[in-house]
């Protein structure tokens, strides 16, 4: 349990600055969210970016995968490898959205929520991880990932 606190404090660190007021709907149809949060598609090499930074995406703290220049990878999440071929753009979306919704107890935290959020320092309430042009980018960037 130690483990879920310190990962969720390492994410609160890197949250984006999308206010409550900025904060775009979407609907959620089973296990996807099927509309762009921005109504365009995202640019896979800034999604790229965002996954294989540990500054901002924090990705690789669990998931692995193509990324040959950062050597220390986690091991608590599937391998991003693969993502594309298995999972349609709205899943991933769900995933990196509210995988709470989809794993209640998940360690993964929601990139673009606001509520029911623990342990949140002041500077960063009321404010996501990744805006909403920052997942649709990863989600381009995961769609390229097909093996």
């Amino acid at each position: 349990m130690r483990i879920a606190a310190s990962l969720a404090f390492a994410f609160v660190l890197t949250a984006a600055s999308v206010s409550a007021q900025e904060l775009r709907t979407y609907v959620v149809a089973g296990d996807a969210v099927p509309d762009s949060l921005t109504g365009q598609p995202g640019d896979a090499e800034k999604g790229r970016a965002i996954v294989a930074n540990r500054t901002v995406g924090l990705c690789l703290l669990c998931h692995s995968g193509p990324f040959p220049e950062q050597p220390l990878q986690g091991n608590l999440a599937p391998s991003l490898s693969g993502a594309g071929a298995r999972n349609t753009p709205g899943q991933l979306r769900m995933r990196l959205v509210d995988p709470s919704r989809l794993v209640p107890d998940t360690i993964m935290p929601p990139y673009y929520r606001l509520d029911r959020l623990q342990r949140v320092a002041r500077a960063y309430e009321g404010k996501t991880i990744l805006s909403a042009d920052q997942i649709e980018d990863v989600v381009a960037y995961l769609m390229t990932l097909k093996e």
